[in-house]
């Protein structure tokens, strides 16, 4: 999902909220609309103008992000890690990576972004999921959005390659993915949730 996704929605949230006539109407439209698709459109507009209205920060150094990643997970071995900092025209990023591999074809790669350093729309286009709610079945696997250690997160799955990925947003900054190929769904969670995510929410 890229920007053109979250414009639409916030195009069908903007209509919304934009009709009616007199103060009476209004009232009336408002109650009618309760517990109707209309709550969930202004829900996730009111999201992204929350996290649009976010001003940009320092991105953490790298190496904070690389601390987290352990050498050992879910019975895999840390085969590779690497961190950066980057950016152009005065906007950063910094990026921490690692790449696990098991004792057969088991591999999970896991990426963290901090996005403090372009924030707001920025942050949205990395992780449009998280103002969104998904649930989709197909004949050979899943999407949805969800909640992990109670976090928003998207999860993703296919059962034939046996392969999937779950992003998590921490603190509306950090981007967390955890994809792997030859795994089980619950060796991702498993490998999410051995993240220090609550440490990786107070990195300043």
């Amino acid at each position: 999902m890229k920007t053109s996704f979250i414009a639409a929605f916030l195009s069908c949230a903007l209509l919304l909220t934009g009709c009616g006539g007199s103060q009476e109407e209004k009232e009336a439209e408002e109650k009618a609309a309760a517990d109707s698709p209309a709550d969930a459109l202004q829900a996730i507009a009111d999201k992204a103008k929350e996290m649009g209205d976010r001003e940009a920060v320092d991105p953490v150094d790298f190496r904070k992000l690389k601390d987290l990643l352990p050498e050992n997970l879910v019975g895999m071995s840390r085969t590779e890690a690497t961190g950066e900092k980057s950016g152009a025209m005065g906007f950063t990023v910094s990026t921490a990576q690692a790449k696990y591999q098991g004792s057969s074809d088991e591999k999970l790669n896991i990426e963290i972004v901090d996005t403090g350093g372009i924030a707001g729309v920025s942050t949205m286009a990395l992780a449009a999921w998280s103002i969104a709610d998904i649930d989709k079945e197909t004949t050979t696997g899943y999407e949805k959005t969800t909640k992990i250690e109670g976090y928003k997160a998207f999860e993703k799955y296919n059962n034939e390659s046996k392969s999937g990925e779950i992003n998590i947003l921490v603190a509306d900054r950090y981007v967390v993915n955890v994809e792997g190929d030859n795994v089980t769904v619950d060796q991702l969670k498993q490998a999410l949730k051995a993240l220090n995510l609550g440490e990786l929410g107070d990195l300043k």
